[in-house]
């Protein structure tokens, strides 16, 4: 991979988002948009966080006695209660997490961070947590914007614990094997997702899957939330890629999957653990299915008269049996005007010209990427383009699929600056068949902008197709708020509406963030009553004492009815 993604491994900054180096700043015509669109009197720096050592921070709760036990265990120079350590442990990177954060509070932080450097050693964690009474939270990248990584000190049964501890993975980060000819290798499952695609490429293979967060999250993190990366669509979702898998629980290991390349021998256990959230236990290794790196690349960006012809055009190319692009993506009108204005310039405005008299005055930006042999990408994007012309769609250029691909990681860079001037931002996504995507997107649009309008605030809300499937797609919203008085509440009440609004549609609460806390309270609706209480079992039985990251994924008992 190329330093501009490398250089981030390992740097984070407590208040924001990640290596405080690649901090972006909002051009001038951008903040002008944000002004009319948000109907905001000014934009200033006056949110700026507070420094670290106004923060904040609880004593820690474990006495001299029992810091000894973990001292025992790893090292002393792994059991921190330092300050900086605690805060950086304080939650994961939602909005809400970061808001707090950046106005001082951190009481959620745990009372120490452990870093454990094996299996063993995870392994002595959990029995001392386990007969200490201490709740464990799994600690990859931190990347969680769903409240998966906040310690919680009591569960949804009721039961509260002495104290919670951060379990930090950052020591388990080796490539342990790699597998030409089955084409296979194996992790540890804290390392990040730079250096996993750099183990790789030493040996001529890439695992393909590019989150948003992926150059901060980790393997165990991908896995534990069921992450889908960016180039899920040519390359296969976090789940289906991996193959065998080891996770310690307060119960024991379990090790999972073997060398058959399929079997029928009862449920596959692998898909309890991935997905888990770290409320089983804590996955340590994992064998993933790996692909040659590609050599060659394509780009092309198309636009639609609108979002309804473009989410048609790509269920036509999903399920027209062509090969696919790793990357399909499309803008709805929304996020497709905020894109031009973000760009702004000379070129922008002759495009605005070129599209208003080829019919298209607000249009809906489609943006590829295809990977793999010369020959064949050539071959593929020819294809797709044949069927995206016969659709109605205006080719642009290549330009800006390749703009995309070179700031894909950089966008909630932007929610910094974003929070430092005032304007509130998050994000949220699902996904439905194809013939209920259209409802469903203007539903969540509506609840979205309607909740931020109860509050006297005005919004911009704007949405995209980030994953297709034969059977349907993802929608992945952003948006924007003035902040009120309150943006915690502000926050909470247009996060409940978007997804009183997806449940009510009948689609997924979460397509790749997973449950954590926010989602928790919805996912009875999904599952059913029935599925809560087997998801209860199965915890029960890896988990008795309820210390594996308690308050996530399994709602209270009270929420099943929802």
């Amino acid at each position: 991979m190329g330093a501009d993604i490398t250089e981030d491994v390992g740097r984070s900054v407590w208040y924001g988002w990640g290596n405080p180096a690649r901090a972006a700043e909002l051009p001038g015509h951008a903040t002008a948009f944000l002004r009319t669109a948000l109907e905001l009197d000014s934009v200033a720096r006056e949110h700026l966080p507070v420094r670290l050592d106004q923060v904040s921070l609880p004593e820690s709760s474990l006495d001299e006695s029992r810091l000894a036990l973990f001292r025992d265990a790893l090292g002393a120079e792994h059991v921190s209660t330092a300050a900086a350590d605690r805060v950086l442990h304080a939650g994961g990177k939602s909005t809400p997490d970061l808001y707090r954060r950046r106005t001082g509070d951190a009481q959620a932080a745990p009372d120490a961070v452990l870093s454990p450097g094996s299996d063993e050693e995870i392994r002595k964690i959990l029995e001392i947590c386990v007969r200490e009474h201490i709740a464990v939270t799994p600690f990859g990248g931190g990347t969680s914007v769903v409240g998966g990584v906040e310690p919680i000190r009591s569960a949804p049964n009721g039961q509260t614990f002495t104290a919670a501890v951060a379990l930090d993975l950052g020591r388990m980060a080796q490539l342990l094997e790699l597998d030409p000819v089955n084409r296979l290798a194996t992790f540890q499952t804290g390392i990040r997702g730079p250096a996993i695609e750099a183990a790789l490429a030493a040996h001529g293979f890439t695992l393909g899957h590019l989150p948003q967060s992926h150059q901060q999250a980790t393997l165990g993190g991908y896995l534990a939330t069921r992450s889908a990366g960016q180039a899920s669509t040519g390359y296969g979702r976090s789940d289906a890629l991996v193959r065998r898998l080891s996770l310690e629980s307060p119960r024991g290991t379990l090790d999972l999957g073997g060398f058959a390349p399929a079997t029928a021998a009862g449920p596959d256990l692998r898909s309890i653990v991935v997905g888990s959230e770290g409320t089983l236990g804590v996955i340590t290794k994992a064998t993933m299915a790996i692909v040659p790196q590609p050599e060659h690349k394509r780009h092309g960006a198309w636009a639609f008269a609108d979002f309804e012809s473009g989410t048609e055009a790509l269920r036509a190319l999903v399920q027209a049996g062509i090969p696919l692009p790793a990357v399909a993506r499309l803008s709805d009108r929304e996020e497709t005007e905020s894109t031009l204005r973000l760009a702004g310039g000379a070129k922008i405005a002759a495009l605005r010209k070129y599209l208003a008299l080829r019919g298209m005055p607000q249009p809906a930006l489609a943006l590829f990427v295809w990977e793999g042999g010369k020959a064949a990408t050539a071959a593929a994007r020819r294809q797709c383009s044949k069927l995206l012309r016969a659709a109605g769609a205006v080719y642009l250029s290549s330009a800006p699929a390749i703009s995309w691909e070179h700031g894909r990681f950089s966008a909630p860079y932007l929610r910094d600056r974003l929070l430092d001037i005032g304007v509130l931002v998050e994000t949220l996504e699902t996904a439905t068949s194809w013939d209920r995507l259209p409802a469903l997107h203007e539903a969540v649009n509506q609840a979205i902008l309607g909740a931020i309008s109860d509050g006297g605030k005005s919004g911009w809300s704007q949405a995209h197709v980030s994953h297709v499937y034969p059977g349907g797609a993802s929608l992945y919203f952003t948006f924007l708020a003035g902040q009120e008085s309150d943006p915690l509440q502000q926050l909470q009440r247009i996060k409940a509406a978007a997804s009183e609004a997806i449940v009510k549609e009948r689609a997924t609460i979460t397509h790749h963030h997973a449950i954590g806390t926010d989602h928790a309270p919805y996912l009875a609706a999904e599952i059913g009553p029935l599925g809560v209480d087997v998801l209860r079992g199965i915890k029960a039985a890896l988990d008795p004492t309820g210390i594996m990251n308690p308050g996530k994924l399994i709602p209270a008992m009270e929420e099943d009815q929802k």
